[in-house]
């Protein structure tokens, strides 16, 4: 660890207790964190153990191995995947996902980066956790890696008609075809493009999750060979976050794994990249499967090689170089890249990548087109020299350093455990044997940083070091290609006939008994038992609810939750949302998206942009609709205001996003079409991502009102609408009109009935109350005639088909149920988890390819959806779904199966959020009827369904006849859609 003193820790205070096993070197305590870091060798191997400890019940654990590949094979991707396919403890099939039925985690996970590969989970129940560390240092150290998970996981050639020798051949596999969905985004394609250029002859030269015309080539011995070197202990690093202490770990590190291995001497790491002398320029090309001109449909980038990540003083400075540059719409590079004609959107790559060894920074247009580059070259040059030449205002960078105060307090938590999110910031740096410590204890540096921007030199410096003067720059144009998709697919085509051609009988009969055996491996069933577990006894009596204050701020209700935020303050103002016509409804999501982007009492965007970038940690407003828990028809809806800060910025908080619910400026035609065309250009690429959510939304459309909207407002339907909004915005007229409805939904939302809500440290809040109640002296009050929010009921049928730009398909059944209070709700929850856990996931993944496929309740929509996601199939997987439901109800069960399923639900319930996460999540509850109590009476009929509820709600609801169907798929499978009888639609 580093240290004031070279060569010394940082504390010589050593933990009460160390494992005799384990060496250790130093401690530092970070305060702006409530944790300490301690650091330790493995004496026998010299694997690393970083413990953040802290007083948080939830632990969590990772172990992470250097992994470089040399190729594009996605070989590091398809070990992660098959190391956790059985062990040598758990000679079962399936330990991972087994695990997760048998377990309370709030997390578990593999993840693999561009040089390394993690296994992280968490739990808040200390028996679950040691279970969860068995099996997985088990399974990272003792993998089995049969021939046949490899084959499963990875890839493998397959006939058409498994049965039969004589159809064509197929690539199949399940790594094989995420990487087919990843890489249909064009995003994706932009930074493996990108970066393979900016590193010419290291580890990021090539895609680490594969590329699908590369996988193929991955041979068995080869995974194998790269298991052996890549996954020992002193290839590893161990990090565990929370109150088990350090030794407890290690005991369990050491007798499980470590102490049957020997120190290996070959240490792996990323060499640096061999500079450039002279910028490069170069042009590719990505599939578009789009009719129509795509000239205006380029992606045009800048990037530049920086300086190692591990400096956190260097990366700090990248960081701050990068706020002031892109961090608001006033910043200069983010301003000249949203408002040049050259394009239509700031990319989405703009901004710095640190977790590599060596950072990039990146900025560039997408929506421009191939002649462009050049101007858009010289635009961003041109903008920082202008930097380098004139500075920027002191106030400016003061903002930046602000915002990374802000998000080092921050106590996040709401995605992934915050334990896990501190463990991920420092493994970067313990991969590339830095300093963990010092990567999380930001304060040293910031305060160095606020002395060095006192010199009006120091920013323009920085510029002209790390961009200007630095030849190490790639410029990428990558141009849309209509056919490339199909050039791709004749080339998979003809590369399988070549296979074909050379197969003698022997081998073909050889794949026959290959797809037999996998197929046999696949149905068997494996002895449960020889996994830990926890059950029903080890749950929770209560679940951990958030409590507040209620009061009142003038004549609109205040609730207030006193929460430990670690010196932030989160203030929110609601509005009911109030009645809507269609024409107001269709652009509600665009209003809420630019209410905060735009001008306010007298000031312009750029000037807001800036006060909310010194004084916050932003500010958006967003909508949200939720139908009652006895009627789903029944909609409400609700529009917030949301904002965060330091407490020594709260007041100045308060008044401005007073400011910004009162007097916005919707006279800033220019600003609202570049807002508009951002929109589109980020909703667009969130298809291959989101996928199965967005044909979950378009299959539930027809069962509620709320569904019904949800699809019409954020799902494809609203891309679809987004679409021909922003192309025919081109003209004056129909952007004055837009911005019209806007000011008419502000003007209702202004006379609707009022709430606001405050989240801080209990010490806190009557200074909170206070300076919003100054901010809000004098509030106009609600219309007496305000008419709140609603809609006709929905149902109707629902069968469609969305084309789009994928190479692989996306595909969702959903069926009428029930709301929230209904004595049945309970046992849907959990035949969800119970479909999946015993059918859907072998039937969709193992023996189908998708990624992923499942079955979700959603109460507040009454809908029952099945799912699958980057899927190579379409109408079987719609048939897997229905043999599912037979599967339920003619099969026979076994109580431990009702059992993990009912385990799965509680988990997700009683899982932990941030501190503010929490508070909002009580809150708003409540404010739509979700009471404490009828949540926990939810909760309590969760642990009490049996078998019997399970096969007797699945026959009442999931019945072929009330079945809603949606799929998302390409251009080349109109003709299947169509025999479905599926109504076909075109992204």
């Amino acid at each position: 660890m580093s240290s004031a003193v070279a060569g010394e820790p940082v504390s010589t205070t050593s933990p009460a207790q160390v494992h005799p096993a384990f060496e250790w070197k130093g401690s530092r305590t970070i305060e702006s964190l409530n944790l300490v870091v301690e650091e330790y060798r493995h004496r026998g191997t010299g694997a690393l153990h970083y413990h953040l400890a802290a007083q948080n019940p939830e632990n969590v654990f990772l172990v992470a191995l250097r992994t470089v590949p040399t190729d594009s094979t996605g070989v590091a991707h398809i070990l992660e995947h098959t190391v956790l396919c059985g062990s040598e403890r758990y000679p079962v099939r399936d330990p991972f996902f087994m695990m997760i039925r048998r377990s309370l985690n709030t997390f578990m996970n593999a993840f693999t980066s561009s040089d390394w590969t993690a296994y992280p989970f968490a739990s808040q129940n200390r028996k679950d956790f040691f279970n969860l560390m068995d099996v997985y240092l088990d399974a990272v150290f003792f993998s089995r890696l049969h021939e046949l998970d490899f084959a499963q996981e990875g890839h493998r050639v397959e006939f058409a008609d498994p049965r039969d020798p004589g159809s064509e051949l197929q690539f199949k596999g399940v790594v094989f075809n995420e990487m087919k969905g990843a890489m249909s985004s064009a995003t994706s394609t932009l930074w493996q493009t990108l970066t393979k250029y900016l590193f010419p002859t290291s580890t990021y030269h090539y895609n680490s999750g594969g590329d699908p015309e590369h996988i193929p080539d991955l041979s068995y011995r080869q995974l194998k060979a790269f298991y052996k070197t890549h996954y020992h202990p002193s290839n590893a690093v161990f990090m565990t976050y929370g109150d088990i202490p350090a030794r407890e770990h290690q005991q369990r590190f050491h007798d499980q794994a470590l102490c049957r291995f020997e120190r290996l001497e070959v240490a792996i790491s990323v060499s640096d990249e061999k500079r450039y002398h002279a910028p490069l320029r170069v042009q590719e090309s990505y599939a578009l499967e789009e009719s129509g001109d795509l000239s205006n449909k380029t992606h045009i980038v800048i990037g530049w090689l920086l300086g190692h990540s591990t400096n956190l003083k260097e990366q700090l400075e990248a960081h701050l170089l990068e706020g002031v540059l892109l961090d608001d719409s006033a910043s200069p590079l983010r301003h000249a890249l949203e408002t040049t004609e050259l394009g239509s959107a700031p990319s989405p790559l703009c901004g710095l990548e640190p977790s590599n060894r060596e950072m990039s920074f990146v900025c560039g247009l997408e929506g421009s087109r191939a002649e462009h580059a050049d101007a858009l070259e010289q635009l961003v040059l041109d903008v920082l020299g202008k930097v380098a030449e004139q500075g920027v205002a002191t106030e400016r960078v003061e903002a930046v350093l602000h915002q990374l105060e802000l998000s080092q307090r921050e106590i996040s938590g709401d995605g992934y455990p915050y334990g896990l999110q501190l463990v991920l910031e420092g493994l970067s740096s313990a991969v590339h044997r830095g300093d963990p410590a010092e990567a999380l204890d930001l304060d040293p540096v910031l305060e160095e940083l606020r002395g060095l921007i006192r010199d009006p030199g120091y920013i323009p410096r920085l510029v002209r070091e790390l961009l200007l003067d630095n030849p190490h720059r790639v410029r990428l144009t990558l141009v849309p290609d209509p056919e490339l998709a199909q050039r791709r697919e004749a080339a998979e085509a003809r590369r399988l006939r070549q296979i074909a051609q050379r197969l003698d009988q022997t081998q073909r009969l050889r794949l026959v008994e290959q797809a037999e055996l996998l197929e046999r491996r696949q149905q068997q069933v494996d002895d449960p038992t020889v996994l830990p577990k926890v059950g029903l006894e080890d749950i929770p009596a209560d679940m951990h609810i958030a409590e507040g204050e209620q009061g009142l701020l003038g004549d609109s209700a205040l609730s207030c939750y006193p929460q430990g935020t670690n010196g932030l303050i989160y203030q929110q103002v609601l509005a009911q949302l109030p009645r809507l016509e269609d024409a107001l409804l269709e652009v509600l999501p665009l209003y809420t998206h630019t209410l905060t982007q735009l001008g306010c009492a007298g000031r312009d965007y750029l000037t807001v942009q800036a006060l909310q970038t010194s004084v916050s940690g932003g500010i958006n407003a967003s909508s949200s609709m939720r139908g009652g828990v006895d009627d789903v028809q029944a909609l409400e809806g609700w529009f917030t205001l949301s904002g965060k800060a330091l407490v020594r910025n709260h007041a100045a908080l308060a008044q401005l996003m007073r400011d910004t619910l009162v007097a916005p400026r919707f006279d800033e035609l220019p600003r609202i079409r570049e807002l508009v065309a951002q929109q589109r250009a980020r909703r667009e690429q969130s298809v291959t991502g989101n996928g199965h959510a967005l044909a979950m939304l378009a299959a539930s459309a027809g069962l509620s009102n709320g569904a019904a909207l949800a699809h019409r407002l954020r799902g494809l339907a609203g891309i679809q609408a987004l679409k021909r909004l922003d192309d025919g915005l081109a003209q004056a007229e129909p952007l004055q009109q837009l911005a019209a409805r806007f000011a008419e939904i502000h003007e209702r939302i202004l006379q609707a009935p009022r709430q606001f809500l405050l989240i801080a440290e209990d010490e806190r809040l009557d200074q909170a109350r206070a300076e919003l109640g100054q901010a809000w002296e004098g509030q106009p009050l609600p219309a007496a005639d305000f008419r709140e929010f609603a809609l006709e009921p929905v149902r109707r049928p629902v069968r469609e088909a969305w084309l789009t730009n994928s190479q692989v398909n996306f595909c969702a059944k959903a069926f009428p149920a029930v709301a929230m209070d209904h004595e049945d709700s309970a046992a849907l929850s959990v035949l969800a988890g119970f479909l999946r856990n015993g059918y859907l996931h072998r039937a969709i993944r193992e023996q189908g390819g998708a990624y992923g496929g499942g079955a979700s309740y959603d109460s507040d929509n009454a809908a029952f959806r099945f799912y699958s996601y980057r899927d190579p199939r379409l109408e079987e997987t719609l048939n897997d779904f229905d043999r599912a439901v037979s599967w339920v109800l003619e099969e026979k069960h076994e109580w431990r199966a009702v059992e993990e399923a009912i385990l799965g639900v509680i988990s997700n319930i009683d899982k932990p959020g941030s501190p503010a996460g929490e508070a909002k999540d009580a809150f708003y509850n409540a404010l739509y009827g979700r009471t404490p109590e009828l949540r926990r009476r939810f909760r309590s009929r969760v642990l009490a369904v049996r078998l019997e509820d399970l096969q007797r709600v699945a026959g009442a609801y999931l019945q072929a006849d009330t079945a809603n169907v949606a799929v998302i798929s390409n251009a080349a499978a109109r003709e299947r859609c169509e025999k479905l009888a599926l109504e076909v639609n075109t992204l």
